[in-house]
């Protein structure tokens, strides 16, 4: 079988991949951009694994004139640039010592040990340059059939990275059809509580991707039924999120909106998010717990936060979105409030003066934005 992608023809990779055999090593695609060709999907990443070391493969990329870059060269990862194009080229590699959090890692010539410490059989595809698939350990049938499987035995791949517990739900959300299996589920179950020693930025980097696709309903409650959810978002309900999948389906995907129908307040530090993405939950959570009307969320939050505060809304209490929401949405971001600090000078300035306007903001809002400047002035 082989891979036809036009991405796989590009002259910078292909170039690579050259340097790389004539030097007398393998070189072969793998990981993530197999994967998603073979399903048809689009592939951001392309990934190259060789059994050359990390020096050489930097010695021959630069002797044919492409830039390197040392980007985890410990871990035997360089970045090769070629026609500009940005590759991740990585040595075979084997386990020596893991603690749960990262390994340490020796170099190897053999593609049978590099594929045996990756996390799932998926994952484990290579393809040669001309696009022929290679499959060591079956896992393009799992693919096929959306089985999500671990790569050996599932507890000795999570004792090496307890992330790969966060990374089985996402990768069942995104590829799963068929429903992880019983023992996959109980050996999770056993050792969830590794995911403690994990950092919060970590979690947060795989909660985000979870909460991207399409239809995350059944990882999460899988997540939930074996203590998973509750150890990374305590205090998270499930019930609501399909409600919010089914009604947000015009609208597409949004993995905010979707951490606010399971997350509290307190999940934006829990999960490190940025400060933005802190500010725009918190004000989700807010809008979607009152009771302002779709035009007044319109004016106060403009029309992509309002209408993502109406969804949290309606699928917390199990309603239908209200009528001509986007109509309303709509007049309120168009809304201008006819006065400004000037109009209220020379007789009110500093707190008296910010006061008053926003008195009167007040009232024009709760005219349905329909008070003239005069109207207010009175």
């Amino acid at each position: 079988m082989r891979i036809a992608e036009q991405w796989i023809g590009a002259p910078g990779l292909q170039d690579l991949l050259r340097v790389l055999a004539e030097g007398g090593h393998r070189a072969l695609l793998v990981g993530g951009c197999v994967r998603n060709a073979l399903l048809g999907q689009p592939v951001a990443d392309i990934d190259v694994a060789t059994d050359a070391p990390p020096l050489r493969v930097t010695m021959l990329a630069t002797d044919a004139g492409l830039r390197v870059v040392p980007t985890g060269i410990d871990h035997g990862t360089v970045t090769v640039l070629a026609d500009d194009a940005a590759y991740e080229v990585t040595t075979f590699r084997r386990d020596v010592e893991t603690d749960g959090r990262r390994a340490r890692v020796a170099f190897s010539d053999r593609l049978e040990e590099d594929a045996a410490r990756r996390d799932f059989t998926m994952n484990a595809l290579y393809a040669e340059a001309d696009g022929r698939l290679i499959d060591p350990l079956g896992g393009l049938a799992d693919l096929r059939a959306g089985r999500v499987r671990f790569v050996g035995q599932a507890a000795d791949r999570i004792r090496e990275d307890y992330l790969r517990i966060l990374r089985l739900f996402r990768f069942q959300a995104w590829y799963g059809r068929e429903p992880l299996s019983a023992e996959t589920l109980a050996t999770v179950a056993h050792l969830a509580g590794g995911l403690d020693r994990l950092s919060r930025e970590r979690v947060g980097h795989e909660m985000r991707r979870l909460l991207a696709a399409p239809d995350p309903v059944a990882a999460v409650e899988a997540m939930a039924g074996v203590g998973v959810l509750a150890r990374v978002l305590q205090g998270a309900a499930p019930d609501a999120l399909a409600r919010l999948v089914a009604i947000e389906a015009p609208h597409g995907p949004d993995w905010l909106r979707r951490l606010a129908m399971l997350a509290s307040a307190d999940t934006a530090q829990s999960l490190r998010l940025s400060r933005a993405e802190a500010r725009q939950f918190q004000d989700l959570l807010a809008a979607a717990d009152g009771d302002n009307s779709p035009a007044e969320l319109g004016w106060r939050m403009g029309a992509a936060a309002a209408r993502d505060a109406l969804l949290v809304r309606a699928a917390r209490h199990a309603q239908p979105m209200p009528d001509a929401w986007d109509v309303e949405v709509a007049r309120g971001v168009q809304a201008e409030f006819p006065l400004k600090a000037a109009d209220l000078m020379p007789g009110l300035s500093g707190p008296a003066l910010g006061a008053r306007l926003r008195m009167l903001e007040a009232r024009w809002i709760d005219s349905d934005f329909t008070l003239s400047r005069e109207q207010l002035l009175a």
